[in-house]
């Protein structure tokens, strides 16, 4: 498996990764909510409508399923997911491979399109070092726009460059292209990747084969 060119100049040093379906598998919790939302708010849409658009903002998202006022919605899907919240699960391998990259002095970054309020606590029962987090709350446009990649790069001081941008669905790989950063799909996620030249990885650890981020731990996943 092939490795991300890298320019000569610019070596890649910053990790920044999508949460739902990258580093947790939430399906569960997410469905779990939604299905609240349907039986407070008398609707019928599947769960697989909701999914189909995951990665986008929940705004974005109640727009392409043809609803005017999303927030009493949301409010219900939020209160509904911090009650399901337990139901969430680590992907395997992904706390020990984020340990390698910041041992290896690379900086870890999240970008999602989970609330902060939602996206905080898992985050931190991972127990890993993350240098920024950007959510809908920190302004800018939702992913598929560049808006939270370049804003995760500014707040590290970094040019696009220098990073690289792990997804599973094509709202994360359109953010990432738009944003000049390149672009790992996450083969273990929800989604395909929208073009066949994709890079892909088959599972977390396959993360440190293609950007050999090295010296590993002793005892490493490869």
């Amino acid at each position: 498996m092939s490795t991300l060119p890298r320019p000569s100049l610019s070596p890649l040093k910053v990790l920044l990764l999508d949460l739902d379906g990258v580093l947790l598998d939430t399906r569960p919790v997410m469905e779990r909510a939604w299905q609240q939302v349907l039986r407070e708010h008398g609707l019928d849409v599947p769960f697989e409508e909701y999914e189909r658009h995951l990665g986008r903002p929940f705004a974005d998202i109640m727009e392409r399923l043809g609803f005017s006022a999303p927030e009493p919605l949301h409010r219900t899907y939020d209160d509904a997911s911090i009650t399901a919240s337990h139901l969430a699960r680590e992907f395997d391998g992904i706390s020990e491979v984020l340990h390698c990259f910041a041992t290896a002095g690379w900086r870890l970054g999240i970008v999602t399109s989970k609330p902060l309020d939602r996206a905080a606590p898992l985050l931190t029962g991972l127990g890993c070092p993350f240098s920024t987090v950007r959510t809908p709350n920190g302004g800018g446009r939702g992913k598929p726009a560049p808006d939270p990649v370049l804003l995760a790069l500014l707040d590290l001081g970094v040019d696009p460059a220098e990073a690289v941008y792990v997804g599973d669905m094509p709202v994360d790989e359109e953010a990432a292209r738009r944003a000049g950063v390149p672009y790992i799909h996450a083969g273990w996620g929800y989604g395909r990747p929208s073009v066949p030249s994709a890079v892909v990885a088959d599972s977390p650890k396959d993360l440190l084969r293609l950007l050999a981020p090295g010296p590993f731990i002793e005892g490493g996943l490869l």
